[in-house]
C-alpha cells in the first residue's frame, strides 16, 4: 500500500491487540491501547487502514482542537450513529448530552457483546484540553462498563508528553492501557521507499525525517537535487506545508517557545547563544523566559538536550538541537523560503540549500549515527558499550563526534572514541586519524590505549582503527530492536 512501506509490523501489532480481545485472553474482555507518535508520522492513517482490514464494527472520532466540549460530544455521538457499530438506532434521538460520562455510556450501549469491535479517539490530548474531567471519566467508564465489552479502545495522540503521562503512576488511567509508539520511517525504510543507495537514503532521511507523506513524494531513484527542485516548484508540496502544520498544531498561542525553536533550528546550540539570538533590542532573552520555553520544547520532544559523555558529569555543558530531522531541515532552509516558492522562485531556495548542504548535513547526521550505533551495540567487540554520545568542553574545542561508554555520564569506562566524516568524495584518511587521536586524549576517561572508530560516508583509507562503519553497516541498525541494556 502506498505510504505504508515499513508499516507491516505496526499493522501486525494492532492485529495482535485485536486478537487478544477476540480470544478473550484477559480477565477483562476489552483492551485499551495508547498510541503516540510525532505529528505527520501517519498514526491516523495507520489506524484507518487497520480498521478497514480488520473487518469488525468500528468507529473513529477525530477531535478538533479548541472545540467547545458540548459540540465535541455532539460530534462524537454523530460519529457513533454513522458508524458500523450495531444497534446505532438506539441513539437516533440522542444528539447532545451534558457530560462525557453519559456520552461514553451511550457508546457502550451500542457496542456488541458477542463480537469484537474497535473504538478510536484520535487526538485525545485535544479532548482533554477542552475538558480536563474527561481523563477521570474515561477511567470510571472503562472500569465499570467499556472493559466488560470485547472492544479495542484506541487513544491516539501527538502530544508525546501528555500521552506518556496518561498512564503514569497516580493518573486515573495508570495500568489500564498498553502503550504503542509509532516512529517515523527509519533510514532503512526510507531507502526501501525511495530506491536510493545507502548513503543517499541517509540524505533523504535527513530531508524528510521519515515522514510518510513526504517520503512518498520522492520518486524511485531520484537524486536529492532533483527531488528538491521538483518539490520547491509547488507551494502545496508536503515537503513545505508539513512544517507549517506541525508548528501551528504545537504552538497555537505559545509564540515565545516557537521563536526559541526557530533560533535552535537556525544552528544555535548553547543556552547563551540561544538567549542572545532570541532576545531583542540587543538584549538576550532572560533566563526566566528562556528556561520555561526550553522546558516546553523538551516536553513536546521538539528539542533534544545533549550532554557530553565522559567519565565526568556533563550537565553544565548542555547543547540543544531540534529533535526531528525533517523539522530541523525545514527550519534551516524552508520556513524562510516559502515566500520565494509562492512567487515561483523555488530555484532560489534550492540554490540556498545546495550552498549550505554540506555544512548542515555534517552536523545533522551526528544524532542519526549515534542512534544507529546505539542500536548496534553492545556487540562482541564492545560488550560493555551501552551508551553512545559525543563530547565537548565548555569552550567547544575540541569537539569529539563519538564516545562509547558503559553508562551515561559520569561513565565508569570509555569503550571507544570516534569521528564522523560524512562528506562526498572525501575519504577518512591519515590526517583525519591523526586529528581523532589527538582529540581523543582530551576526553575525560580516555587515554592513548582507547580504541578509535571512524564513521564515513566514503572510503576509509587508513589503518589503525578498531572499527569502521559506512552507510550500509549503519543501515543494519534498523534490522534489529534497540538493546534494552
Amino acid at each position: 500500500m502506498v505510504g505504508f512501506v515499513g508499516r507491516a509490523g505496526e499493522l501486525a501489532a494492532l492485529e495482535r491487540h485485536l486478537g487478544w480481545v477476540r480470544d478473550g485472553r484477559g480477565d477483562q474482555r476489552g483492551r485499551a491501547l495508547l498510541l503516540r507518535g510525532r505529528r505527520r508520522v501517519g498514526k491516523s492513517r495507520l489506524v484507518d487502514v487497520f480498521c478497514q482490514r480488520a473487518g469488525v464494527p468500528h468507529v473513529v472520532h477525530q477531535a478538533t482542537r479548541g472545540e467547545d466540549p458540548g459540540r465535541e460530544r455532539a460530534r462524537f455521538l454523530a460519529e457513533v450513529r454513522r458508524s458500523s457499530l450495531p444497534d446505532t438506532a438506539l441513539l437516533a434521538g440522542v444528539t447532545r448530552v451534558d457530560d462525557w460520562d453519559t456520552a461514553l455510556r451511550q457508546l457502550a450501549a451500542v457496542l456488541p457483546d458477542d463480537a469484537p469491535s474497535v473504538v478510536v479517539l484520535d487526538e485525545l490530548p485535544w479532548m482533554l484540553e477542552g475538558d480536563p474531567v474527561l481523563e477521570g471519566t474515561l477511567q470510571t467508564v472503562w472500569d465499570r462498563v467499556l472493559s466488560r465489552k470485547p472492544v479495542l479502545l484506541v487513544f491516539i495522540g501527538s502530544d508525546l508528553a501528555m500521552m506518556e503521562r496518561l498512564s503514569a503512576y497516580g493518573r486515573p488511567f495508570h495500568q489500564r492501557g498498553v502503550e504503542m509508539v509509532l516512529s517515523p520511517l527509519s533510514p532503512r525504510e526510507v531507502r526501501a521507499m525511495t530506491g536510493l543507495s545507502a548513503a543517499d537514503a541517509f540524505d533523504a532521511h535527513l530531508i524528510t525525517g521519515g515522514l510518510p507523506l513526504v517520503c512518498q513524494e520522492w520518486r524511485e531513484g531520484e537524486s536529492r537535487g532533483a527531488f528538491l527542485a521538483r518539490a520547491l516548484e509547488d507551494p502545496t508540496s508536503p515537503l513545505l506545508v508539513s512544517g507549517e502544520r506541525m508548528l501551528a498544531a504545537e504552538f497555537p498561542t505559545t509564540l515565545q517557545a516557537r521563536q526559541v525553536l526557530s533560533v535552535v533550528g537556525s544552528g544555535e546550540r548553547t543556552f547563551g547563544t540561544i538567549a542572545a539570538a532570541a532576545g531583542s533590542a540587543g538584549r538576550p532573552l532572560p533566563p526566566g523566559s528562556l528556561n520555561p520555553a526550553l522546558r516546553t520544547l523538551a516536553d513536546k520532544r521538539l528539542v533534544a538536550v545533549d550532554t557530553p559523555l565522559s567519565s565526568r558529569p556533563g550537565d553544565r555543558d548542555r547543547r540543544y538541537r531540534v529533535a526531528d530531522p525533517y523539522l530541523r531541515f525545514w527550519l534551516a532552509f524552508l520556513g524562510d523560503g516559502i515566500p520565494d516558492v509562492e512567487r515561483g522562485r523555488g530555484r532560489v531556495v534550492a540554490e540556498r540549500i545546495e550552498r549550505g548542504w554540506a555544512s548542515w548535513r555534517g552536523r545533522a547526521i551526528e544524532p542519526v549515527v549515534r542512534d544507529a550505533l546505539g542500536r548496534l551495540l553492545p556487540d562482541e567487540r564492545w560488550p560493555e558499550a551501552r551508551e553512545v554520545g559525543g563530547w565537548w568542553p565548555r569552550t567547544n574545542n575540541p569537539e569529539v563526534d563519538l564516545v562509547g561508554a558503559d553508562r551515561p555520564a559520569p561513565a565508569r569506562r570509555i569503550c571507544f572514541v570516534g569521528s564522523i566524516k560524512w562528506q562526498d568524495n572525501a575519504p577518512f584518511d591519515r590526517r583525519a586519524l591523526a586529528a581523532l587521536a589527538r582529540d581523543a586524549l582530551a576526553v575525560p576517561g580516555a587515554d592513548g590505549d582507547t580504541p578509535l572508530v571512524a564513521v564515513a560516508r566514503g572510503e576509509v583509507t587508513v589503518d589503525g582503527l578498531a572499527a569502521t562503519y559506512g552507510p550500509e553497516a549503519l543501515l543494519e541498525a534498523w534490522d534489529r530492536p534497540v538493546s534494552s541494556g
